[in-house]
């Protein structure tokens, strides 16, 4: 995974009032820390941050940041975002060194059409939508793809399951869930119908050798008189 060059201004400073100046100009107050490093508060161009956390490696792109004449590999950990607007307000940026494990959180994409799913009414549905994983920063994935192509109604995709890249791992548990292929809730009400009909219908039927019983069909009482 390439880095992305991102440069960063030092010597900012901290505070909510500063912070709302540098953010009016357009900049992003953040934090450089890692390695032995103190914290050293910083500020990115806005419009170059939302770029490098935009592309195909998203949150977890590896980031150059470039500053005081120095350049760091980093990884922007811990974002903060506007409660009404959704942009980005601060970031921390984490040193980080490409042999060590990182964890991360990865998307997981739904790829495929279950078709016998969708012709028995069927339904996909995701219950795990991102994975945390470990790896080195330079084999962390975009996503990880789950083919649902072959599912049918009652099939289950596993964390287990899941095609991790080669040196990825995940401490999760390997039997949760993260796709259940279902019957919808139409199907599912019809199908509970069609049993309550069933159990009704065998609660009617006549037990076996009770055929014919109080039709006058049984045999004469014993000493009736003939007429």
């Amino acid at each position: 995974m390439p880095e992305i060059s991102l440069t960063a201004d030092t010597g900012r400073t901290v505070g909510s009032r500063s912070s709302g100046r540098l953010r009016h100009a357009g900049k992003i107050p953040g934090v450089v820390y890692g390695h032995g490093m103190e914290p050293l508060p910083v500020a990115v161009d806005g419009r170059a941050l939302r770029s490098a956390l935009t592309t195909e490696a998203g949150l977890n792109a590896l980031l150059s940041l470039e500053f005081e004449g120095t350049s760091h590999l980093t990884m922007a950990r811990e974002i903060q975002r506007h409660p009404v607007r959704g942009t980005v307000v601060h970031v921390d940026f984490q040193i980080v060194r490409r042999d060590e494990i990182l964890s991360a959180d990865v998307p997981i994409v739904l790829v495929g059409e279950a078709e016998q799913v969708n012709r028995n009414d069927g339904l996909v549905d995701q219950s795990l939508y991102a994975l945390t994983i470990h790896a080195t920063p330079d084999r962390i994935p975009n996503q990880i793809e789950v083919d649902v192509s072959g599912m049918a109604i009652g099939d289950t995709i596993r964390v287990g399951d899941l095609p991790l890249p080669e040196g990825v791992t995940t401490d999760l548990d390997p039997e949760e869930a993260v796709v259940i292929a279902q019957a919808s809730a139409l199907a599912a009400e019809a199908e509970a119908l069609d049993v309550e009909a069933a159990a009704e219908a065998a609660e009617g039927a006549p037990a076996e050798g009770d055929e014919g019983a109080g039709e006058g069909g049984g045999a004469e009482p014993a000493g009736a008189e003939e007429g």
